[in-house]
């Protein structure tokens, strides 16, 4: 069972449920949603208030699905569901049932799907969108290496409205 927590009471290092762990980035998708694998993202306090930052390809199923719908969750999966986090991140929501392919048991009820077999729930409504510049990188080096296509990630900023965690 889930509980909601105060996001001020997370205990969880974001560095390494992102970068190890991975979250699913879930979207609704009319009658159902698209789950789409992430590891960049951060969690903090802007505007006086406790946000998920998040990016996403603009030709990602996903952006699509960003750009229409006002609410996002990060779901973050036991370790023992790393298939499902490689397959959601591998596929497309255009041709593929991924929370049917995954096994995902779907959750609602709050303003946004989200999965019951999550750790970690971070439900977000989505305040701020806009696309890396590249005249904004610094660091040369990082937008050669991460953008050799051009295809600039979309950053998302959501207020947590809900933290679940079981």
């Amino acid at each position: 069972m889930f509980q909601k927590v105060d996001p001020k009471a997370l205990d969880s290092n974001f560095f390494s449920l992102l970068a190890d762990r991975w979250a699913l980035l879930t979207v609704a998708d009319g009658e159902g949603c698209n789950p789409m694998t992430v590891s960049w993202g951060g969690t903090g306090i802007l505007w006086n208030k406790p946000v998920a930052t998040v990016y996403v390809r603009p030709q990602r199923y996903t952006y699509g699905l960003m750009e229409k719908e006002g609410h996002f969750s990060l779901c973050f999966l036991p370790e023992d569901r790393r298939d499902a986090m490689a397959l959601c991140g591998s596929r497309s929501g255009r041709d593929t049932d991924k929370v049917k392919e995954c096994g995902l048991t779907v959750e609602s009820g709050l303003a946004t799907p989200y999965f019951a077999e999550a750790e970690l729930v971070l439900v977000c409504r989505k305040l701020y969108a806009q696309d890396f510049d590249p005249a904004g990188f610094a660091d040369r080096a990082v937008d050669e290496a991460s953008y050799p296509g051009k295809d600039y990630h979309r950053m998302y900023i959501g207020e947590i409205e809900a933290v679940l965690k079981k």
